[in-house]
């Protein structure tokens, strides 16, 4: 997998505005702003070149605004495919690399967290556990999407003053025999 995507997904900011454009299909940075109101508009609009030159966003429109060009950014590549391409070759190196920059994400964060001061680990409410579960392949996916319908409604809450931005991952280790 290309390491600017990987860089794009192991960065909370540029992760945070790859979701929001992805969920969207195409969005402009008024919206963005709006949107992901705890990134100051100066990172917001850094970023936005930034993944636009690293050919991660695209720029789908332009539309003159008083004086001022209002772009409308969508994702620049498909993103299935790049994973479908990873599942296709079976892939154990690069299966591993994508593995490898999921977790640096979550290491990112977590080190990001635990460098502040007055951190507060119980009020904070972050944490991570490990359980092992005996399945069958039906068992799993039934699972897999009780988790994910459970959770699809909270992707869609909009930011507020009240709400922090939190990673939930789900990982499902490879079987072991």
């Amino acid at each position: 997998m290309d390491q600017k995507i990987m860089d794009t997904f192991t960065n909370p900011v540029k992760c945070k505005i790859f979701m929001e454009v992805q969920k969207c299909k195409e969005t402009n940075a008024k919206h963005l702003a709006e949107t992901l109101s705890d990134v100051p508009q100066a990172t917001l609009y850094r970023y936005l070149k930034k993944m636009t030159a690293d050919g991660i966003l695209k720029i789908v429109n332009e539309t003159p605004i008083r004086g001022v060009i209002e772009k409308t950014y969508a994702i620049a590549m498909d993103m299935k495919k790049g994973f479908e391409e990873m599942i296709d070759q079976n892939s154990g190196e690069a299966y591993m690399q994508s593995f490898m920059q999921y977790m640096l994400g979550f290491a990112e964060q977590f080190q990001t967290y635990c460098n502040q001061d007055n951190i507060d680990i119980i009020n904070d409410r972050s944490g991570f556990s490990l359980t092992h579960l005996y399945l069958t392949d039906e068992e799993l996916e039934a699972l897999v999407k009780k988790i994910g319908d459970t959770i699809k409604p909270f992707t869609e809450t909009p930011s507020r003053e009240d709400r922090n931005v939190r990673t939930i991952g789900l990982i499902v280790s490879p079987p072991q025999k």
